[in-house]
């Protein structure tokens, strides 16, 4: 007897005997393969928990909503069950930096119950709001003041005071992306500066052009935040800062600290990212810096910044820092350490920082987000495996026994239907190695026809400083169960792998990565595996640029039959005229160069320029309200085309932004993606 997979009651047989039996499945060209992993069911997936929090002995967290019209909902679990903090239209989530950071703090008032201070999207505002009172959110901060000018707020956390919330402040001052000014604000919690902007405390002056919102020490007499400026990004180099809290609730005796890791004094690296800073002790902090060239803990000594290694190890303790808030790890309050660490992933354990030992725990989950909340010894994450979506994940630092106490809100996928990952490491053709992860076409009553080779998509992360998360992707799933395989390829300049790695992008954007994409594509052809001639590439916003250079550069060599260009940077030179936001304005010159010293290249890797070398179909899809790569620059790269003739789409989506969230969106692209994939895959002969 065989056991029978949930999903495909289609396709039993009942034999004499009343045994179960799965009929075989039937051969089918690629990509016509039918498949429960709808386009709604894809698209109405909620994705992660995101920022989690502890109030009280419950656990509360973001959620994203396509079916709401991309609302950030608020949720906590009560009693094991899933409820709303706040009813819809109220969108718990903010844009500092464009991409948000933290949107929302929990308070516990004992007698009186909870209270959550919160961003609300649609008008970037701080509001309060008691859940137990049963009224409504009231406003603590003022609104715009006019053209040009906002205010915006993230990383909310009470002060010690417990009379204020201490927060980023950014706040537009003009037009212009770059008119922008950032600072540590405090914010009363009496809604006396909703209507009045000089009821507002700034903690810090101007300076840094970024930084991070404060961490209190265990006594809450001491602050400490980061920082860094243009032209680098917080996975280049940031700074440790710390200060005293003095009785007027000010910040005093500000100062920069510096790590003197244990045998490294008098010598410091050229430039040094820390990640995260967190409070150990009263005088002592814990730091994920990647100067031994990989993201590694550190124990810091608050006042001379002596620093020893606490696990040290060729994998990552930390990721990029694409919005403020993010966290990779937690101090226990018996001293042990709650981390997310590892080597093109991210695995929970338990560090003692006394032995330098660290246990994983077990479990099901191949990959963790970078959000973690503690509740005495428990440990609290977000974690997903290969057929299995997004769940909130309950562990006990002691036992190690992890659980999960909630799951995705949607309708989970048949994990029948779900492509398993497949980690591998190519080599390219100088040498190099090539990060990347195979998911095979997967379907219970499908397999292709003899002697065919498979369809497969190049699968482009954004970032470009980022990686493909070893989770369910429910896109990556709606196209695998329908015969078309994926190649998710982790590039060089991602993360997970190391500072070198990372570096290995540094002046080689629009080559590195192009080049990187077309060596597995000819590695998967050379082993037998893909059909060169119904290869494709697809990617969003960095991904996009990728894409689309694979497209126009002669790197590429003719690899790809089609591409899916989502949200794409198509003009670099354009992010240091204006034509893209504050956060990300100088980012290429990293990555690329500064303009004014090697402008050929700008034009030389620039999609935009080359357009009239496109010669395959594609696919360009772009939000309207994009402030990260504008819709505009899709325009321009379209009226450049040569070819009349040239088979493309391009859908523009009012009132989406970088990215799309609205089901009714995600669900139009999926369709017109898929069906440039089956009318550019005619059947091929292997």
């Amino acid at each position: 007897m065989t056991a029978a997979p949930s999903g495909s009651k289609a396709d039993f047989a009942t034999a004499d005997e009343g045994f179960t039996m799965i009929s075989p499945p039937r051969p089918a060209p690629y990509g016509t393969w039918s498949s429960p992993v709808t386009e709604k069911a894809a698209a109405s997936h909620p994705g992660r928990a995101e920022w989690l929090g502890c109030v009280g002995d419950e656990v509360w967290w973001t959620e994203l909503r396509p079916g709401e019209g991309g609302r950030q909902a608020l949720l906590c679990l009560r009693d094991g069950e899933r409820h709303d903090v706040l009813p819809a239209p109220w969108n718990v989530r903010n844009s500092v930096h464009e991409y948000g950071g933290r949107p929302w703090t929990g308070h516990e008032r004992t007698a009186r119950g909870p209270l959550v201070v919160f961003t609300h999207h649609s008008d970037q505002r701080l509001y309060a709001y008691a859940p137990e009172e049963d009224a409504a959110p009231r406003a603590l901060t003022p609104p715009a003041a006019g053209e040009g000018r906002r205010l915006r707020w993230c990383a909310p956390r009470v002060a010690p005071a417990g009379d204020e919330v201490w927060c980023v402040l950014e706040e537009h001052t003009g037009p212009r992306p770059g008119d922008v000014r950032r600072v540590l604000a405090a914010v009363p919690l009496d809604g006396s500066a909703a209507g009045d902007r000089g009821r507002i405390r700034e903690l810090t002056g101007d300076g840094p052009r970024f930084l991070t919102s404060v961490v209190l020490s265990p006594d809450g007499e001491r602050a400490a935040w980061l920082s860094w400026d243009h032209p680098d990004m917080p996975w280049d180099a940031t700074r440790l800062h710390l200060a005293r809290i003095g009785a007027d609730g000010d910040l005093h005796g500000q100062r920069t600290l510096t790590l003197v890791p244990d045998g490294e004094e008098g010598t410091a690296p050229a430039r040094e990212s820390v990640a995260q800073v967190e409070w150990y002790s009263p005088g002592e902090l814990i730091v994920t810096s990647d100067r031994s060239g990989w993201w590694n803990l550190y124990r810091v000594d608050a006042e001379t910044g002596h620093a020893t290694a606490l696990h040290p190890a060729r994998e990552e303790f930390a990721g990029a820092m694409w919005q403020v808030g993010m966290e990779w790890f937690r101090v226990l309050p018996d001293g042990r350490i709650a981390v997310l660490h590892g080597h093109g992933r991210l695995a929970l354990g338990i560090l003692d920082p006394a032995t330098g030992a660290l246990t994983d725990v077990a479990g099901p989950w191949t990959e963790w987000a970078p959000t973690l909340a503690v509740r005495g010894d428990r440990v609290v994450g977000v974690a997903a495996g290969p057929a299995s979506g997004y769940e909130i994940v309950e562990t006990s630092a002691g036992t190690r026994a992890a659980r999960a106490i909630a799951g995705s809100r949607g309708d989970s996928l048949d994990p029948d239907y779900c492509p398993l990952p497949e980690p591998r490491t190519f080599e390219g053709a100088d040498g190099r190695d090539i990060q990347a992860c195979l998911y095979r076409p997967r379907n219970p009553r499908f397999t292709g026809p003899a002697g065919e080779r498979t369809p497969f998509v190049v699968w482009v992360h954004g970032g470009p400083t980022a990686r493909t998360p070893k989770a369910l992707d429910p896109q990556i799933a709606y196209f695998a169960s329908r015969g078309i395989g994926v190649v998710a390829v982790d590039h060089s300049g991602s993360t997970g792998y190391g500072r070198a790695y990372r570096e290995r992008l540094r002046d080689q954007w629009g080559v590195g990565d192009v080049r990187d994409c077309a060596d597995v594509v000819a590695a998967l052809v050379a082993e037998g595996v893909a059909d060169p001639a119904r290869v494709a590439i697809r990617g969003g916003s960095a991904g996009g640029w990728t894409a689309a250079a694979s497209l126009t550069s002669p790197q590429a060599g003719g690899r790809y039959a089609c591409a899916a260009i989502h949200f794409p940077l198509l003009d670099a030179a354009a992010t240091v005229t204006g034509g893209t936001h504050d956060f990300e304005s100088r980012y290429v010159e990293g990555l690329i160069g500064r303009p004014d010293e090697v402008p050929e290249r700008f034009a030389e890797r620039s999609p935009i320029h080359h357009a009239e070398r496109v010669t395959t179909p594609f696919a360009l899809f772009h939000g309207a309200e994009d402030p990260v790569c504008p819709a505009d620059q899709c325009d321009r790269f379209l009226a450049r085309l040569k070819n009349p003739d040239l088979v493309h789409t391009h859908l523009l989506f009012a009132g989406e932004g970088h990215g799309f969230r609205r089901e009714e969106n995600i669900i139009a692209a999926l369709k017109a993606e898929l069906r440039l994939y089956l009318d550019t895959f005619s059947p091929s002969e292997g």
